[in-house]
């Protein structure tokens, strides 16, 4: 047999409930492999060992006593570390949150608690999820497990590369303008941003409120859906919660796809494209049209306008959202300041990274008076000509299908000195965070240099088991999400 950090859930849920393994060996499978191989991926900030370990006797003893449990029971997940967990520090990967602890747990992680999941560490990330990279953190840089000298992609790069890794079998993030499912298609993995409101974001240290949302990361999209079922639902906590009833998305799987239209818009299809990634998707449209599916070109014109509007909106929100953090309330706190002034600036200065700094600059420039008119506002009305655009186009097709990234993973450091060109990395993926829409990237495909590539289904509102649907019946008929980075087939 495998390792057991080698296999699915799926196949482990069914050891676990004939007890044919343990949690505790399960665990001890994957703090293994974290031990051989995290040096070289650098996807931790902190690792949960002994909380993870009494937590597993803890749900072994409910497995020997025979009572129904949750699909997901005893599997270890890894979290993203802008995601509130009690008495855990939450850093953002910010020096100026550097020993923050949680005072509280974010609703995803009650529900991973009442579905007895068990948290095994906080991964890197972008600061404050700023980044398309994994460049960002003020504390590491994490590697894409395919190739160590590549980004994983970001924000979230420590979750994508700690599944891709084999580090947990499943991972939690939060997406503004592709941070799921940007590092989900350059690591070779699944990883879906829900419909907003389909999942709380009560605990998640906000970066632009409007747009964040909380998501799964997994091997498959059968994993992913069960992961949703975990998470999802309204939350008192969060004023944006939707009150909107939630299906079982794994049991709703295995759906006939036949006669589904797909429409692939040509502003992300036809220019600026990798022609290895265009291939790719190619080849993914033509294998779906076998299964019954139809795929046209279709023109979404505002698709073009997604960097200048996130550079925009995201950067004011970011603006409001980061002002809390002060030197004063908590995190890091300047200490040779004067006065208070001096203290504000002093510890901000010193607390923030570039790139944090840069966005709150920029954001507050567009929110500033004599200029809030020329750019948040008009970045306001273009994203309600998109939610038009994409609503018409929703109309006529069952899922709107993109490549995730226009090009495949990019070495570390080639990009962090051209902003417009990282800020490119999320053209894709921008726009179904300002439409509120769900959107998945699986794998489907690899480069001439053994690179993953990913494919997003967009689909319509709180749809998020149509889209898995079409995403598991893609993999049931491949195998890119089987295969695994070289140093795993060493081991």
């Amino acid at each position: 047999m495998k390792k057991l950090h080698l296999l699915t859930t799926i196949e482990l849920n069914k050891l676990l409930k004939n007890r044919t393994i343990t949690c505790q060996q399960l665990l001890h499978s994957y703090l293994e492999n974290i031990n051989k191989n995290e040096p070289k991926i650098d996807a931790f900030l902190e690792i949960y060992k002994e909380n993870a370990l009494t937590k597993a006797a803890q749900t072994d003893k409910l497995y020997d006593k025979g009572d129904p449990l949750p699909f997901l029971a005893g599997m270890p997940i890894v979290i993203k570390n802008n995601i509130c967990l009690k008495n855990k520090k939450i850093t953002c990967a910010s020096k100026i949150l550097e020993n923050f602890v949680s005072p509280y747990d974010a609703t995803v992680i009650n529900k991973l608690e009442k579905n007895h999941l068990i948290p095994l560490g906080a991964t890197n990330l972008d600061e404050f999820a700023m980044g398309s990279s994994g460049e960002n953190s003020a504390f590491k840089i994490t590697k894409n497990p395919w190739d160590f000298d590549y980004v994983p992609g970001g924000s979230c790069s420590g979750s994508a590369a700690a599944v891709a890794a084999h580090f947990a079998p499943l991972s939690l993030g939060s997406d503004t303008g592709g941070s799921i499912r940007q590092p989900a298609a350059l690591c070779g993995i699944v990883g879906l941003k829900p419909t907003y409101g389909r999942v709380s974001r009560f605990g998640l240290v906000a970066f632009a409120s409007s747009l964040d949302q909380i998501g799964p990361f997994a091997k498959t999209a059968q994993e992913a859906a069960h992961l949703l079922n975990v998470i999802a639902g309204h939350d008192a906590q969060d004023a944006t919660s939707a009150p909107v009833p939630v299906p079982d998305y794994a049991q709703n799987l295995g759906q006939d796809i036949k006669g589904l239209k797909i429409g692939v818009p040509k502003e992300l299809f036809e220019t600026g494209i990798h022609p290895e990634v265009k291939e790719a998707l190619v080849k993914a449209l033509e294998l779906l049209k076998k299964q019954g599916t139809s795929w046209e070109i279709i023109s979404l014109n505002t698709i073009k306008y997604s960097v200048a509007i996130y550079s925009i909106l995201a950067f004011a929100e970011a603006a409001s959202n980061l002002a809390r953090f002060d030197g004063i309330r908590y995190g890091f706190s300047a200490k040779d300041a004067e006065n208070l002034d001096e203290l504000y600036k002093k510890s901000r200065g010193q607390g923030f990274g570039d790139e944090v700094t840069t966005r709150i600059i920029l954001g507050t420039f567009s929110l500033s008076s004599g200029y809030i008119d020329d750019y948040y506002l008009k970045a306001k009305k273009a994203i309600l000509l998109m939610k038009k655009e994409f609503h018409e186009a929703l109309k006529k097709y069952d899922f709107i299908v993109t490549p995730t990234s226009p090009t495949p993973a990019f070495k570390i450091g080639e990009k962090i000195n051209d902003p417009i060109a990282m800020y490119l990395s999320d053209l894709a993926t921008e726009s179904a965070n300002y439409t509120g829409l769900p959107a998945v990237s699986i794998p489907c495909g690899f480069t001439k240099n053994n690179l993953p590539i990913g494919m997003q289904i967009i689909g319509n509102h709180f749809e998020e088991g149509k889209i898995l649907n079409l995403a598991d019946r893609f993999q049931q008929l491949t195998d890119y999400h089987t295969k695994m980075p070289e140093f795993l087939e060493e081991n």
